[in-house]
């Protein structure tokens, strides 16, 4: 007997889908009545058939309405919103139906005995306790470690990932955090979302950690842009690669252009010949904008020679956000990094009081059901079930919510934080004996990559400054920073409401040596400014009366060559009116 292509779907919803040897609804139905003890010709089980009976057939038309999203792309905007409409109102009528039949759900728990103690450890019964949450205007906070289970066959496809409406531990999977993770694919990767899955970790460290782990083997070698995070410089070079770990052979790019990539490319891959022959394979790491300069590099170029040689590229993307840049949208598919990075502590949750991370790549690198095989990648190879599954450093539900909040504001905090560094930078870049490490200013030699790689050529919010050349005293440039606080807050991280300051030297890049710290171009008076969503007049006054107080004691006069108070209200105001008619215009 041939069996029915529907038929294998209609199983999905059976009790014992993997077992059942039926090929019609009915018998599904009928069925599922006997695995639970139910008579089918008894006047609740005829009832209870029919019902049943519908339930997989509905469940066969409906996936027959999926089957047709494929066609979404070619449908003209107003046929959008009608399918959403009419698809939206089917999800209200369905959650309906598990509506009605919570009261008769809960007047059968309610029938079990059980002593009064069982009662109230058990409280009432989630599964129509939680219909409520269904219609949540928000993520629902999905605050609880285990869930429960349906059946035995769907918990043993659970456990294979093969059942996406069944998680069976908060570690793995969690409603809120799927949902943030959801949200990230959709900015990041836009058309392409349906390509690209992600994974929530505890940290923006824990994500890079996971998919470093998940990648690297012993002695493969990594190439990596020079200016990245202190806390990454330490996990490459003081973990991956050292002798008695995995051995890392680490390479660093010193430069920005796909040529200056391509020129260092070429020598390392002649460097490690031998050991590409023998197997061992060589990644890209990326980090743009960067830490703590804010230069971007050519990504889409790099990824392009990259891939020319087979070679994965990973990014950390944290400072540009999906408001500055959206690699993953390259219509050049060999133009996009293999995997983004976040930390979502930064400015994508914005407030400065979560911990957070995650990675996106291609589906088929982050999960496949166990048993299977894409792309030449096995189901065990992915970030899910090689990381994810055994280290857990989930998010959970608390967090993720927190950060799915903070996105909602994200294009307005990113606009005016950029706004202020266009503003601050021309100013700061107006003393002569101040260096100014930011692209936002037009002169700057990654002007250029600015321009092409970020949204509307804005700068990163994250610059640095040094006063090597006011020759400053060690004492005079301490008192100078420590005076800085509080309209500049003293903190480490970046991506705040507010004006960060930190010396990399002291804090955020101490991990690096000496002769690493000096080819990173972080001096002692180096600082690092992350920018806030200030009045930028307060940073500017402030800033001069710290540098008349401490400075001019040492360096007569060091204050009186700022731009003067005119000339600063006349540049607020051009940089506001420039870049929000840019904005309107692109919109």
């Amino acid at each position: 007997m041939t069996t029915n292509p529907s038929v294998s779907l209609l199983k999905t919803l059976s009790p014992i889908r993997n077992s059942t040897e039926c090929q019609e609804a009915p018998e599904l139905a009928k069925e599922q009545l006997l695995h639970f003890g139910i008579k089918p010709g008894s006047e609740y089980g005829q009832a209870l058939l029919k019902a049943t009976t519908h339930l997989y057939q509905t469940f066969g038309e409906l996936n027959q309405v999926e089957a047709l999203n494929n066609t979404l792309d070619s449908l003209p905007q107003t046929d959008r919103i009608s399918y959403f409409n009419a698809k939206k109102f089917l999800c209200f009528q369905l959650a309906k139906l598990i509506d009605t039949l919570q009261p008769s759900l809960r007047a059968s728990y309610q029938a079990l005995n059980m002593d009064i103690s069982s009662r109230a450890v058990k409280g009432d019964y989630p599964l129509f306790a939680n219909v409520g949450a269904l219609f949540s205007a928000t993520p629902a906070i999905v605050r609880t470690a285990t869930y429960l289970y349906a059946c035995t066959e769907w918990v043993e496809d659970a456990f294979k990932g093969m059942e996406s409406s069944h998680p069976i531990y908060s570690r793995l999977l969690n409603p809120t955090s799927i949902s943030l993770a959801n949200t990230i694919v959709t900015l990041e990767a836009g058309k392409y979302a349906a390509d690209y899955m992600a994974w929530n970790f505890n940290s923006g460290m824990a994500a890079i950690d996971g998919l470093l782990g998940n990648q690297l083997r012993h002695g493969d070698i990594l190439l990596a842009s020079r200016n990245v995070y202190g806390g990454t410089f330490q996990l490459i070079k003081d973990f991956y690669a050292r002798t008695d770990r995995l051995d890392i052979q680490l390479e660093w790019f010193d430069g920005y252009t796909g040529d200056e990539f391509a020129e260092r490319m070429e020598a390392v891959r002649r460097q490690h010949q031998q050991a590409l022959n023998e197997g061992k394979r060589l990644f890209v790491y990326l980090e743009s904008p960067c830490n703590p300069h804010g230069y971007v590099l050519d990504v889409p170029e790099i990824c392009r020679i990259s891939h020319q040689h087979n070679h994965l590229v990973m990014l950390d993307s944290t400072l540009a956000t999906p408001f500055l840049s959206r690699p993953l949208r390259h219509p050049d598919k060999t133009c996009r990094p293999d995997w983004v990075i976040h930390s979502y502590t930064k400015d994508i949750s914005g407030g400065g009081s979560t911990t957070a991370g995650g990675v996106i790549g291609e589906s088929f690198r982050m999960f496949l059901p166990k048993g299977q095989q894409h792309n030449g990648i096995n189901w065990d190879q992915t970030l899910f079930w090689d990381v994810y599954y055994i280290k857990g450093a989930f998010l959970d539900a608390d967090k993720a919510v927190e950060v799915i909040s903070g996105i909602k504001t994200l294009e307005n905090r990113m606009l005016s934080k950029c706004i202020n560094t266009l503003v601050f930078s021309e100013f700061l870049n107006s003393h002569p004996m101040i260096n100014v490490n930011s692209h936002g200013l037009k002169d700057h030699p990654n002007r250029d990559l600015c321009e092409k790689t970020l949204y509307l050529g804005l700068p990163s919010a994250l610059f640095s400054i040094d006063m090597e050349q006011a020759s400053l005293p060690r004492e005079a440039f301490v008192r100078f920073f420590d005076a800085l606080e509080p309209v500049f807050g003293h903190m480490v991280s970046l991506g705040q409401s507010n004006t960060l300051v930190l010396c990399p030297a002291l804090t955020s890049h101490s991990e690096l040596d000496e002769q690493a710290q000096i080819e990173a171009k972080i001096h002692l008076t180096t600082i690092r400014i992350a920018m806030g969503d200030e009045n930028p007049r307060d940073l500017i006054n402030h800033f001069r009366d710290c540098a008349k107080l401490h400075i001019d004691p040492v360096s007569a006069g060091f204050s009186d060559a700022f731009m003067a108070g005119e000339k600063v209200e006349e540049l607020i105001r051009n940089v506001h009116l420039s870049v929000h008619e840019q904005h309107l215009k692109h919109q």
